[in-house]
């Protein structure tokens, strides 16, 4: 079959629609669609009995709603088309009702205190701008699968797609009324975007399975480095391995069926690690593919004998993986409003919409850090192959000088085209883009988008988009209110960007983000540095973070508390399952070893004894070997004893900051025994696959 066959073949698109619903039906589905028009019953019944049968006549047997609850994965629960018929057999059937709405329980779902525990009422309710499309399993069993919002019995948003769409709708709001006022009448939707770059590592299954760590945690808690890293920068961008490739064509293929579109692939810095990226679409449709993206990926390596591995850090001493999350506004008439164009300067509504993001970041900052926060991108974050946990925006030298020329009300000129020349006769010239890329900045204009690099590999993009379009509502929200009242709306526009850039100018940094001295100059221009998950997520908690989101109607307080609530839980409880399998290990495998290979040592220095030989290395390596045993079962029993006082703590903060203060750092003190350990320890006697394993056998 032709990839243009394949290609959104297993998706209930427009394509399918047009030539499955009568016209008027198809119209008016389209109309709730794209203008947020409410969906009439009967419109809704004809609707479903098209998908059913479009579904059927492809193998499906069951659906589902598929959601999004505050796990960070995806939920669905499966039901199937039959019903009894009166002949004693069965019918086909899928209604307008079960299209809309499905009932699944919630109660064993996290609420963070919106619902009490004996409470089991949850809703899941249609999101028709996000196409329906059937999920295969490796079996060859089809699934109508339907994406849906999440919601309790009152109404509270109970997963991260409500939200989401709630963001995407006061942004539009508020984008629109700005473009309105700068002589826009033909816009009437504005969309926000988004294409994330997904990274990842794969690892052989045979090794994984022997790693109580990976298999629990996600990633090495212990490991001595191999003798080779990413030191030769061989592995980027580099030649890929037929296993992998042939894993890559695989994913693809999967992916395509649904209509995501993946659309770059490549090796990435680290051994074993690679990289994914889609093209833009609308951010809910986008947040939709990324769940599928990792679900995915994970299912595919296992057809191929291999095990995907999207923890931000599972491995120490190389790169981690993050999730680049590629962000812009489109309206529906295909404007691209961070569109610079070739003359930037003399481009009023781009510079208003670009001074929209300067002010949204620096004011709020705190709120997109804490987006990204988790026990995982902790050990990411600020480890110079990632961005610090300084929020900065790259802007480029020619924007910078644009705005800054405003600012100081001095005269800008168009600069002339600029060209690449490389001093090689065959080869063409190419126009320079009026930015380079920044691989250091945690937010770097690229452009036409802002790319947000803090995002973790294994985070749901919803969060981080959430924040984006809300803080850019905010901030459009009052530019919108000076130019509708304003007598001259060019005047006031550049009376806008000149204030914006003189009050928040201080969030723009061009240069290593990587460097200490950014650090330190971070610190005099205000910023903050919030270096760890528990901190940075007490900016949920915060007054300002309330009045953002319940302005916009984002979250009401009881919705951001249960967020704020239900993410230091899981710091704690991933905190807490990386110490229980760091004990497990240790005492399981490890210093059982390191016993064998000490009682070997001890043998052999007796039998070099018996015919006079003098057994310096052994005794040396027995010594060694010795005191490394006593320190890391001193620093086992340290890490259940502290692991316990911990785990009897009540309150919700106090107890993600013992885990973060206490219990991490007594991992750490552990690892550091172990893997000196692993160091002396011969291979065939040691427990676990080693770093030379994982990353290079592939």
């Amino acid at each position: 079959m032709e990839l243009t066959q394949i290609f959104g073949s297993n998706v209930f698109n427009d394509k399918v629609m047009k030539k499955m619903l009568p016209k008027q039906i198809y119209s008016s589905l389209k109309e709730t669609i794209e203008r947020d028009a409410p969906l009439r019953p009967d419109i809704a019944d004809i609707v479903a009995n098209a998908m059913k049968d479009w579904a059927i006549a492809k193998g499906a047997t069951h659906y589902t709603h598929w959601f999004q609850p505050l796990t960070g994965i995806t939920a669905e629960k499966h039901d199937s088309f039959i019903s009894p018929s009166e002949d004693g057999g069965i019918i086909m059937e899928f209604s307008s009702k079960q299209l809309i709405q499905g009932e699944p329980d919630a109660s064993s779902f996290p609420s963070g205190g919106l619902r009490a525990t004996f409470e089991a009422r949850g809703y899941t309710a249609w999101d028709c701008t996000s196409p329906a499309f059937l999920k295969e399993d490796d079996n060859g069993n089809v699934t109508l699968t339907i994406p849906t919002a999440f919601y309790s019995y009152n109404g509270e948003a109970l997963d991260k797609k409500t939200p989401l769409l709630r963001s995407m709708k006061a942004v539009s709001r508020h984008a629109l009324r700005v473009l309105k006022a700068l002589g826009n009448n033909t816009s009437t939707k504005v969309v926000s975007t988004a294409g994330p770059e997904q990274e990842y590592f794969l690892v052989d299954k045979k090794y994984f399975m022997e790693r109580i760590d990976l298999m629990f945690a996600g990633r090495t808690i212990f490991g001595a480095p191999a003798p080779k890293g990413q030191e030769l920068e061989d592995q980027y961008f580099g030649a890929i391995k037929d296993r992998v490739s042939d894993y890559m064509h695989d994913l693809d293929i999967e992916l395509w069926k649904m209509g995501i579109t993946s659309k770059t692939k490549h090796n990435e810095v680290a051994p074993a690690q690679f990289e994914l990226a889609t093209i833009f679409t609308t951010t809910n449709i986008a947040t939709d593919h990324n769940q599928l993206v990792m679900e995915t990926m994970q299912k595919v390596a296992f057809r191929h004998n291999l095990v995907c591995l999207l923890h931000e850090k599972p491995y120490a001493g190389i790169n981690g993986s993050g999730k680049h999350n590629n962000w812009s506004l489109l309206t529906n008439d295909g404007i691209n409003l961070l569109e610079p164009g070739n003359t930037p300067s003399e481009n009023l509504q781009f510079l208003i919409f670009l001074s929209a993001l300067i002010a949204a970041v620096d004011r709020h900052a705190d709120i997109l850090r804490a987006t990204c926060a988790s026990a995982g991108n902790d050990y990411r974050l600020g480890a110079n192959e990632a961005p610090p946990a300084i929020i900065s925006i790259f802007m480029g030298e020619e924007l910078t000088e644009i705005l800054e020329k405003i600012s100081k009300g001095e005269k800008i000129s168009s600069k002339d085209a600029q060209y690449v020349r490389v001093g090689v006769d065959t080869l063409p010239v190419i126009p320079r883009d009026n930015t380079d890329r920044n691989r250091t900045s945690p937010f770097a204009f690229t452009g036409n988008k802002f790319e947000y690099r803090m995002v973790g590999s294994a985070q749901s993009i919803a969060g981080p988009n959430v924040a984006l379009n809300t803080i850019a509502a905010e901030a459009l929200d009052e530019i919108a209110t000076r130019l509708e009242n304003a007598d001259n709306k060019n005047t006031e526009a550049q009376a806008i960007i000149k204030e914006i850039y003189k009050k928040h100018g201080r969030i723009i940094f061009n240069g290593n983000n990587y460097s200490g001295e950014w650090i330190k100059e971070a610190e005099k221009r205000g910023l903050p540095n919030v270096k760890n998950s528990v901190d940075a997520l007490k900016a949920f908690s915060t007054d300002k973070a309330l009045k953002l989101f319940e302005k916009h109607d984002i979250f009401t307080h009881k919705e951001l508390h249960s967020r704020y609530e239900i993410y230091v839980e899981h710091y704690s409880k991933q905190v807490n399952i990386e110490a229980l399998a760091a004990i497990d290990m240790v005492k399981k495998q490890f210093i059982p070893a390191a016993l064998e290979y000490a009682t070997f040592l001890a043998d052999s220095v007796m039998s070099f004894n018996a015919v006079s030989l003098t057994p310096t290395v052994q005794e040396n390596l027995l010594k060694k070997i010795n005191i490394l045993m006593t320190s890391s079962y001193k620093n086992l029993s340290r890490l259940e004893s502290t692991l316990a006082k911990t785990q009897g703590i009540n309150d919700v903060v106090k107890k993600a900051e013992t885990y973060r203060d206490e219990v991490v750092a007594v991992v750490q003190l552990l690892r550091k025994d172990i893997d000196s350990l692993e160091s002396i320890v011969p291979r065939d006697m040691w427990p676990v696959p080693t770093y030379t394993d994982l990353l290079f056998k592939l």
